[in-house]
C-alpha cells in the first residue's frame, strides 16, 4: 500500500502534463485545417507530398 503514495502522484502530474500539452496544441490552432477533409476526399486529385 505504500506504493500508492509514489504511483497516485506520479500519475496526477503525467495526467496534468498530458492536460496542459493538449490545451496547449489546441491554443496554437495545430488541429484548424482551413481547407477541410470534407472537401479534400471528394475531390479526385491525390497529392502524396503534404503541403509547405
Amino acid at each position: 500500500m505504500n506504493v500508492l503514495t509514489y504511483l497516485i502522484p506520479i500519475s496526477l502530474v503525467l495526467g496534468g502534463l498530458g492536460l496542459a500539452f493538449f490545451v496547449f496544441t489546441l491554443r496554437s490552432n495545430q488541429y484548424d485545417d482551413p481547407e477541410g477533409d470534407a472537401r479534400r476526399i471528394l475531390s479526385g486529385e491525390y497529392d502524396d507530398h503534404p503541403k509547405p
